[in-house]
């Protein structure tokens, strides 16, 4: 008997109870059993904030990226032994890919926005600085610090991999602790991973915390720096949400729940076109793919009233080359359900369907399996409805497996409304080849979904399909589907996060947020572009010029650059142009000279200028005038993983009276020691 264990309290924690078995989905066999029994459930909390959160706060971000990395490297090259044990979820190697591969490239995808989106720091600052007086002394910024509690995660049966990482990975680039909780179902597979990152090494001590078995008293313990999310039924993240101690103390609580997605196949996309080929694949491929168990699948399939039996017999001539069986067997394509139980749930759905409908493909009480028992195996053949979109039971009835309904419409407005019916969706997609379609249906379900596909034989080769949460976008939905979101870049970073409202001078708002702030004090002496990484110090700054901007300067640069605009070359035009009232300096110009007063041309610690960001011409430049320019270290950023950083300069260039013809940032890149 294999008794899985936790991982809590800085130990691997085996039950004092026998525990609860987990069969294999395909052959019944009994794969282990799942028990937390004697767990601390208060001490794993504690354990969370005193160990693991203070760790993680020591790192900026882009060490927490750096980590992030290292695993998703390490857990690719140990991938074989996940997908060895995914198979006995009932998953074909194709969905193990999926759900493994799915899962290493959420790692690998904040890791990369955490480097090249979050600042080499602990702070996060939210937006610019917001002015608060006129003189300039009274400023306010927005920050955003990791919350000092821990991210409880409770997952799914359906994706045992991928689903946990979506979650550990933007709360652990936000510096907060997690504790995982699988469901039963399938917890030997989410085991397997939790047992693979412990023994990396890779993690603090605390970052990441494992519960197999009931989640039993965890939630009276929550307190207002946790957080919750759920992925599950509608009905479970009700009583969640209403738990009390998370309502008592306003628990950041996030669901992800039952979803009815849609894809809505438009009149322009008739048979024989390449989108409506495109609808009846992705509609097979959502039904089949790991046994339809998926959030993100499509349950409804809206089809133009003149198309309903072209796609119901295309799509069943598709499903009818649909092998069903042991995911070890030759020629398999689809695998089981994850358990007995499953399977049973997803019948009684089905008869709730049948009364509003009838059967277009499939048997719900029997399929011919390949390699292993149908009595002993959860096994269910694919089942494609059609059904009536005005009776409410499709639009209410989730079946999760390998279902989907077809039903017909008539116009753009009555499909809107059919897709709205769901009451709130994960995904949805419209396959056309006509922008305005897309366009109108787009809008109208947008407040409805998290996500919208737009397929069409432009994207198609490149898509990733209806099915498929990246963690670049949200993923959630309103209403029904849970009114979260997980992942969507730093968005889910930034879920993790307490924003604060700093209120003070610039030199204070400067010392908390570590950038420098305009009314702060400045720093001149030696030229910071003399000065290494190690050196150069947020104010640093020098003050170069003035330099006079001539008309022959003006005439050569319209000559030299081919920008010969009126507004320089022209005196009457130029005159009769209420901005400018004469001829005027080019903004890039006003820029290249600001850069030839700032300059230090002899080789040191800056190695190139990469990029200027924020450019504003605030005041014309006119023949005659003279320009100074202040350069000022901003912000400095070294990179974790290279022997330079970034260095963001406030650069002002302003005339003889002092009035500010250009303001912008400069970024450069800098060796972090003297050569």
């Amino acid at each position: 008997m294999v008794l899985l264990r936790s991982y809590v309290s800085g130990g691997w924690h085996t039950a004092t109870d026998e525990g609860v078995p987990l069969h294999d989905a395909a052959t019944g066999e009994e794969v282990a059993r799942v028990s937390s029994t004697g767990v601390d459930f208060a001490g794993a909390l504690d354990h969370g904030r005193r160990v693991g959160g203070p760790a993680l706060r020591e790192l900026t971000f882009h060490q927490r990226a750096a980590l992030l990395k290292a695993l998703a490297s390490y857990l690719r090259e140990h991938r074989e032994e996940l997908y060895a044990v995914s198979a006995r979820t009932g998953a074909t190697l194709g969905d193990s890919k999926f759900d493994v591969d799915g899962g290493i490239g959420v790692l690998f995808t904040y890791a990369s926005k955490g480097k090249r989106e979050l600042p080499n720091d602990t702070v996060y600052i939210d937006g610019a600085v917001e002015p608060m007086s006129k003189g300039g002394t009274f400023v306010a910024q927005h920050i955003a610090v990791p919350l000092q509690g821990v991210a409880i995660q409770i997952n799914a049966f359906n994706f045992p991999v991928w689903g946990p990482l979506e979650k550990f990975a933007p709360a652990f680039l936000a510096g907060v602790p997690s504790l995982v909780k699988p469901a039963s179902q399938t917890a030997y597979l989410t085991a397997k991973l939790v047992e693979l990152i412990i023994e990396s090494g890779i993690l603090p001590e605390g970052s990441l915390q494992f519960i197999a078995g009931s989640v039993g008293d965890l939630l009276d313990h929550v307190t207002a720096q946790d957080l919750v999310s759920f992925t599950g039924s509608a009905s479970t993240a009700q009583k969640l949400r209403a738990h009390p101690a998370i309502v008592r103390n306003s628990v950041r609580f996030n669901a992800e729940a039952d979803s009815l997605n849609c894809s809505i196949l438009a009149p322009d996309a008739r048979p024989s076109t390449p989108e409506f080929d495109l609808f009846v694949k992705q509609l097979v491929s959502e039904m089949t793919v790991k046994a339809g168990q998926k959030c993100t699948a499509i349950r409804r399939a809206f089809v133009p009233a003149e198309m309903l039996d072209d796609v119901a017999e295309a799509a069943s001539a598709r499903l009818a080359k649909v092998v069903v069986g042991n995911p070890s067997a030759e020629g398999v394509r689809m695998g089981a359900l994850a358990s007995l139980e499953q399977r049973e749930e997803v019948r009684r759905s089905l008869k709730a369907l049948l009364d509003a409908g009838s059967v277009v493909y499939g048997d719900p009480e029997h399929v011919d399996v390949v390699g292993a028992d149908e009595a002993t195996g959860a096994f269910l053949s694919p089942v494609l409805l059609k059904a009536d979109p005005q009776r409410s039971e499709p639009h209410e009835v989730e079946a999760f497996g390998p279902v989907s309904t077809l039903m017909p419409y008539t116009s753009i407005e009555q499909v809107i409304d059919f897709a709205a019916r769901g009451g709130g969706s994960l995904a949805g997609s419209i396959v056309t080849g006509d922008p305005e379609f897309a366009r109108r249906v787009v809008l109208g379900v947008a407040p409805f979904h998290g996500r919208l596909l737009v397929l069409d034989a432009d994207d198609a080769k490149e898509s990733t399909g209806h099915g498929s949460p990246m963690p670049q976008l949200v993923h959630g939905g309103p209403g029904r589907a849970g009114g979260g979101e997980e992942m969507g870049g730093i968005r889910g970073v930034l879920h993790h996060l307490q924003r604060t409202a700093v209120q003070g001078s610039p030199k204070v708002l400067s010392a908390v947020t570590g950038r420098w702030v305009e009314g702060a004090p400045r720093v001149e002496g030696e030229h910071p572009f003399r000065k290494s990484l190690a050196e150069l110090r947020v104010g640093d700054s020098v003050v170069a010029g003035p330099r006079q901007v001539t008309r022959a300067d003006i005439d050569h640069f319209a000559e030299f650059t081919g920008d010969t605009f009126y507004a320089h070359t022209d005196e009457a035009a130029a005159a009769a142009n209420p901005l400018f009232g004469g001829i005027v300096a080019h903004g890039y110009l006003v820029v290249s000279f600001a850069a030839g007063l700032f300059v230090s041309p002899e080789p040191g610690p800056v190695l190139a200028n990469y990029g200027l960001e924020n450019l504003r011409f605030l005041t014309p430049v006119k023949e005659g005038d003279s320009l100074t320019v202040t350069l000022t270290a901003k912000q400095i950023t070294p990179r974790v993983d290279q022997e330079y950083g970034e260095v963001r300069w406030d650069a002002d260039v302003v005339n003889q009276n002092g009035e500010s013809a250009a303001k912008y940032d400069v970024l450069t890149l800098v060796a972090k020691e003297q050569s």
